[in-house]
């Protein structure tokens, strides 16, 4: 179904509504001066070269940050996204992408911190390195954690600060993720019932696929958000991904407003076909 490497990816449609989503719940979190922690599952690199082997094999950025680069036209929410990006090509030419981990640091002030977790040895090994090129400051408020971040979280809710967000996207190449993915939830909702929990799905050929926001509706845990942007029809014989969602538990009460305004423009400037469209729901007490 896909590749594990993030860098394969790096920049997609389905990074778009990922990061987009991501900045601008943070940019929430910063409203209080209150610190918070960011804890991230499925870490990757930390960011990513759009002219390695690796990106350009398929150049799948070109269908996402691509089409959206220097526009001037942009929703506030893609704004924000696209300038986050951009604060990493100074030149002004898109060569470099900055992965959950990176656009996470950028946006935590001082008493804030972030824990990253990456099972994949390589990417654990690249991402360890990466920070290594970060400042000081920011390696003293990130901690690295070579595990399984679905079980590494559990130590670590509630976070000592009682605010935060935990951020779930696996790769999904594994189906068994799915069911471990609500089962992450639903524990972490136990232990820490006002955290954000923000889960990214990919939009494929699979039942798990489309079972797993409806069955994120169900946990009776606060109110929810699910944001979804499809980009085209489904490839025939069911592989490659034609679009994603992100599905937030305890969401920031702005976040459905600013999507209210960006989904119907990404659908248009990032679809390739008649079938790219989105959704927008949201739910709970």
């Amino acid at each position: 179904m896909f590749s594990y490497r993030h860098a394969f990816h790096a920049g997609n449609h389905a990074d778009v509504l990922k990061h987009a989503v991501l900045l601008h719940t943070l940019a929430h979190f910063n409203n209080k001066d209150a610190p918070y922690w960011v804890l991230d599952t499925h870490a990757g690199a930390g960011q990513y070269r759009l002219d390695s082997d690796w990106a350009t094999r398929n150049a799948e950025y070109a269908d996402g940050i691509g089409r959206l680069w220097q526009r001037q036209d942009l929703p506030p929410l893609v704004a924000d996204y696209v300038a986050a990006v951009a604060r990493y090509n100074p030149d002004g030419r898109l060569q470099r992408y900055p992965g959950s981990p990176w656009l996470a640091l950028d946006a935590l002030r001082e008493r804030d911190r972030l824990r990253l977790f990456e099972l994949h040895a390589n990417e654990a090994e690249a991402l360890a390195a990466n920070l290594g090129r970060r400042d000081r400051a920011a390696q003293r408020q990130t901690t690295v954690y070579r595990a399984d971040g679905f079980e590494g979280i559990k130590a670590l809710l509630p976070p000592p600060t009682r605010r935060g967000l935990v951020l779930i996207d696996p790769s999904y190449e594994d189906k068994r993720d799915y069911r471990r993915v609500l089962d992450t939830v639903r524990a972490g909702l136990q232990r820490f019932a006002t955290g954000c929990f923000a889960v990214w799905y990919p939009q494929v050929q699979r039942r798990e696929a489309m079972d797993l926001p409806r069955q994120l509706s169900r946990l009776q845990a606060g109110e929810w958000l699910h944001a979804s942007l499809t980009v085209s029809r489904p490839a025939a014989g069911g592989h490659g991904l034609h679009g994603s969602g992100m599905f937030l538990v305890n969401p920031p009460w702005t976040l459905k407003a600013a999507l209210q305004e960006s989904l119907p423009w990404l659908a248009r400037e990032l679809g390739l076909d008649e079938r790219a469209g989105y959704r927008l729901e949201s739910g709970g007490a």
